[in-house]
């Protein structure tokens, strides 16, 4: 098993996503001791915001600028630690409702056509099937089915419809809601998602 772990709360000691995700990544690791493991830090590491004109239109990279080159180079690191990893676990707070732009930014380096997904007979096929991703979200409010704000969820419904498309079915949410609404309900939203983390194999 390989694991890939990412982070991209902005908010390092005092984030939520960042100390469920470590939590999970550990659990996972004690489960499966022999499991080779890369972490990815989104902030400290930041991605330029997707432009990819050479990797998008086939442009000659002799021919493009050294900004764009090193975009490329970044842009395949990342597709190629994603290709190899089984595990996906990523910290993924709600920011205004969707996720940080720094995941927005690696979620587009690993959507790229004829490699993650193709286009075929019946539209968009997925390629990436076998992998597994564990979500570790984190929000302020309530944003959870039935609740009165459920239609503003742009963040764990974005992830679950993007790994989907890239075919990934074994995709696991763990929320820690209303972290924002005093330290009692931050302490039992953070506790309950441990206590979901503790069961991961």
């Amino acid at each position: 098993m390989k694991i890939l772990h990412l982070d991209s709360s902005v908010t390092g000691e005092k984030s939520v996503s960042r100390s469920l995700s470590a939590a999970a990544a550990q659990q996972l690791r004690q489960a499966n001791p022999d499991a080779g493991y890369v972490y990815r830090d989104l902030i400290a590491n930041t991605l330029r915001h997707y432009t990819a004109v050479a990797r998008l239109y086939g442009n000659n990279v002799d021919q493009v600028t050294d900004q764009q080159k090193a975009e490329l180079q970044t842009g395949e690191d990342i597709l190629n630690e994603f290709l190899a990893a089984d595990v996906l676990v990523i910290g993924a707070p709600m920011y205004n409702l969707n996720i940080p732009s720094q995941l927005k930014a690696w979620v587009d380096l690993i959507v790229v056509p004829g490699v993650t997904f193709k286009y075929g007979a019946n539209g968009a096929e997925g390629q990436c099937g076998g992998k597994r991703v564990i979500i570790l979200s984190s929000r302020g409010g309530l944003y959870g089915p039935g609740s009165p704000y459920e239609n503003f969820d742009f963040q764990e419904k974005y992830l679950r419809a993007m790994f989907g498309f890239l075919g990934v079915k074994d995709v696991t949410v763990i929320t820690a809601e209303g972290v924002a609404m005093g330290p009692d309900k931050a302490a039992e939203a953070v506790a309950a998602a441990k206590g979901k983390i503790a069961q991961l194999q």
